[in-house]
Parts: structure tokens; sequence; C-alpha cells
């Protein structure tokens, strides 16, 4: 067999075993969970703080992009002179 057949019947193997396989058996399970209020708290609590963090780091990216476009300026001007 050449390479090219080999890598067909690999990929065709492959393909075949995943489309026939089962499924999970977690997925079968019908156990609900239900959060009580302090989950739901906690939760909301970290989203909290990754709210709060993105505020200086999307400061801190407009500096970096207005000082970018102002050096940017700055050597343009010293250029001409």
């Amino acid at each position: 067999m050449n390479a090219k057949q080999t890598l067909t019947t690999v990929c065709s193997a492959v393909a075949l075993s995943l489309l026939t396989s089962t499924g999970a058996q977690a997925a079968s399970t019908n156990k609900v969970f239900v959060s009580g209020p302090m989950i739901l708290l906690f939760l909301g609590f970290c989203a909290l703080v990754v709210v709060v963090q993105c505020i200086p780091a999307i400061i801190t990216l407009y500096g970096m992009i207005t000082g970018a476009a102002g050096s940017k300026e700055k050597s343009a001007a010293t250029a001409r002179q």
C-alpha cells in the first residue's frame, strides 16, 4: 500500500469508529443540580472581580494605542524640520 491509501484507510476507520460509538454514560443521567443562593452570590462576586479587573486593562490599552499614535505624529513632525 502506498502512503495515500494508508492515510485514507486510517481516516476512514477513525471516522467510522467515531460515528458508530455511543454517547457518554454521564449524558444519560437525569439528576438535576439546583444551586442555592450562596453559590449564585459567589459566582456573581467572581464575575464582579473579572469586570473590575478589565477596567484598568482597557485604560492601559487605550494609553498604549494613543502613545503609539502620538509617537508616529512626533516622528513625522521631527522629519519635516
